[in-house]
């Protein structure tokens, strides 16, 4: 039985085939006095495969009321083109059609918005934007796991549902399998969560670094790469609710380290993708940002500019750029702050590090200065911040210090805790957004443009 070929390996071929097999769907069909161009495609790849149907096939009559969207198989020769743009094309022997596709089929031979393909997120991976966005988000996914697969790392499965509240921020979905028509209740009017699946208040995870700390404590270097879940009531381009972090934790590192290694981290997709996904980036630089290409060289020939928070603060503040949220010392820095950093002041990505404790979680590593914590955010232009990180702190005392200052309960984290008590270690991690890379790589402005089926306020269809 003769297997089948993909229409990018048709296309790359070094010599004509006598008889090969491609599968896909029609993109345009068109009718000559004696034969019909059909352009094929099959997701492989962005170009498109010219077949040329014979008028003498058994079932033209068919072929010539092919439409955009059927889906068929076909047998033939692949030979030199005649026409401009291609180096082969495919003389069909035998066309059988497998799926017809009537007129009401959305995606014709026209230009549509990013908002109504939003709207048919089964069918928009068939058209080329969005072809070419899931080509490269498949990339890069490989690409994560190439380098810290390279670099010795041990790829964890952390927990989706979980009891533990990494962020602090509340911000989380609930896991529950209560009636909801009759919840029970405890003498004090509250939901009695001993009566819940899991006999306590479990949600979907906002983060696995904290689990990753525990197998970074026993491997030395681990990461997680998996979805994570926010119940943040954002209507942002730049926000989902259910996206997925890559998070590498890392013993015996520091902050310095850490920074390091967020750096060629980031360089190395970018080079990975500019490498293994030409042709998409090619479609990317054209259609949606002219200037992408050069911003993402940019980014990787050059080191990234280090800052302190007090210094980034600052730079806003003496900058004379009037910014909608004002910039002063102990806030967490706005989209617009990054943004002015990254675009106009230093025009290249930057790590901001050292914040004030105030604002960021328990977990991070306090300053001897008793005001700052080992905190770091990697800046990017066009996005903001892209990765987030910190050294953790490995002191039980200052790290229980801590905890009291958030109003967390220890009793809630007597395992993390062990982790302190039991061989602790300087340590230190961080988490890529991963659509927010896939944002910077293809300079697609809206992060529910390269999920495959968003996840937002309002939205959960499909």
């Amino acid at each position: 039985m003769l297997k089948a070929t993909s229409v990018k390996a048709a296309l790359a071929s070094s010599a004509p085939q006598d008889e090969i097999l491609v599968n896909g769907w029609v993109r345009t069909r068109r009718d000559a006095k004696t034969f019909s161009f059909i352009e094929l495609n099959d997701g492989s790849c962005l170009k498109n495969l010219q077949v040329i149907a014979d008028a003498g096939l058994p079932n033209y009559a068919e072929i010539q009321h092919l439409t955009t969207g059927a889906s068929v198989s076909i047998t033939g020769s692949l030979v030199p083109s005649q026409g401009q743009g291609q180096k082969w094309e495919l003389k069909a022997g035998e066309l059988r059609v497998l799926g017809g596709a009537d007129a009401s089929y959305p995606l014709q031979k026209k230009g549509h918005t990013a908002e109504f393909l939003r709207e048919i997120s089964h069918l928009r991976p068939r058209s080329n934007l969005f072809g070419s966005v899931f080509r490269v988000r498949s990339r890069l996914a490989f690409a994560i796991h190439e380098f810290f697969q390279n670099r010795g790392f041990v790829y964890v499965h952390t927990p989706i549902i979980t009891g533990s509240d990494c962020e602090g921020a509340g911000e989380m979905f609930r896991v529950t399998t209560l009636d909801l028509l009759n919840v029970p209740r405890t003498p004090e009017g509250a939901v009695d969560a001993a009566q819940d699946f899991f006999k306590r208040n479990t949600y979907l995870t906002v983060s696995g670094q904290l689990e990753a700390e525990a197998f970074a404590c026993a491997f030395s270097k681990v990461y997680t790469f998996g979805p994570t879940f926010r119940a943040e009531n954002s209507n942002t381009s730049r926000h989902a609710n259910e996206f997925w972090m890559i998070e590498p934790e890392m013993a015996f590192t520091d902050l310095a380290g850490n920074m390091d290694v967020a750096e060629e981290f980031v360089k190395h997709l970018i080079t990975d993708v500019r490498q293994h996904c030409a042709e998409d980036l090619e479609l990317f630089s054209k259609f949606v940002d002219k200037s992408l290409l050069e911003r993402l060289d940019f980014v990787v020939q050059r080191p990234f500019q280090r800052i302190s928070y007090t210094e980034a603060v600052e730079l806003l503040r003496t900058s004379g750029k009037t910014f909608e949220f004002p910039v002063e010392y102990g806030i967490n820095l706005q989209s617009e702050h990054e943004r002015f950093l990254t675009e106009q002041l230093f025009k290249c990505p930057v790590t901001v590090f050292n914040y004030p404790k105030e604002i960021k979680p328990f977990y991070m590593r306090l300053n001897d200065d008793d005001r700052t914590v080992t905190a770091m955010d990697v800046l990017v232009p066009g996005i903001g911040e892209i990765v987030g990180g910190s050294q953790r702190e490995e002191r039980l005392d200052v790290l229980l210090a801590s905890m009291e200052r958030h109003h967390l309960d220890p009793k809630d984290y007597g395992w993390y805790l062990d982790l302190r008590r039991y061989g602790t270690v300087p340590h230190a991690g961080f988490g890529l957004g991963f659509e927010r890379m896939l944002m910077f790589v293809t300079g697609v402005g809206n992060i529910r443009d390269v999920i495959p089926f968003a996840r937002t306020p309002g939205n959960a269809a499909f």
